[in-house]
């Protein structure tokens, strides 16, 4: 037998091998790729950051209804005064002011997207009075009508709101108009008073 035909033939058996088996891998591969595995789904869970964060953010919000709450029982009675509800003023603005159900005193005054966080204030005057410290706003209200004004700027934000009970007091003044305060008061004329003279006894009547 020719031994280097052998050699050759045995080398070129073998190297057929390797590249079969290269060539059934890579069959193998393809199919394993082409395949789709379902994805199992993991419900996520919070995190322990997440807990700590509301947990804080809870404890502040009750730190702050807790400062709120330190109304004076002379405040509350102003507040149990102011008219609520979502009032019209003039040149068609509107104003809505709600009571704090939460925290007792406080009121939530909104005009467009400006909002305030209000507390009654008392006056001197009697006045009914909300304002705002940070932003600087004031909600004054009178029998007839509201307006809502900002210190800081010295602006008049809404002027002639009106909710339904101010509405009525406003007509009846048109109705009657109350004094002006720069006129003055009429002069109330008394009954002359009887002279002397009048009520002198004839002397011819005196025995």
């Amino acid at each position: 037998m020719n031994w280097p035909f052998a050699r050759k033939l045995h080398a070129w058996r073998k190297s057929l091998g390797v590249s079969a088996c290269l060539v059934a891998l890579s069959a193998i591969s393809a199919v394993h790729a082409s395949v789709v595995y379902p994805v199992k789904k993991h419900h996520k869970t919070p995190s322990q950051s997440r807990i700590q964060l509301k947990s804080q953010a809870m404890q502040v919000a009750s730190g702050i209804h807790a400062a709120e709450t330190a109304l004076s029982p002379q405040e509350l009675a102003v507040a149990g005064r102011i008219e609520v509800g979502r009032m019209p003023c003039e040149l068609g603005a509107f104003v809505s002011v709600a009571a704090d159900a939460h925290v007792p005193g406080y009121f939530d005054v909104q005009i467009s997207k400006l909002k305030f966080r209000m507390a009654p204030v008392v006056t001197s005057t009697g006045a009914i009075r909300l304002e705002d410290p940070k932003a600087g706003a004031v909600w004054l209200q009178l029998s007839n009508k509201s307006m809502l004004m900002n210190q800081k700027t010295g602006t008049r934000l809404a002027d002639a709101c009106m909710s339904p009970a101010q509405l009525v007091v406003a007509e009846a003044m048109i109705k009657n108009p109350p004094p002006s305060l720069l006129e003055p008061l009429p002069v109330v004329v008394s009954p002359a008073e009887p002279s002397q003279a009048a009520i002198e006894i004839p002397v011819s009547t005196v025995r």
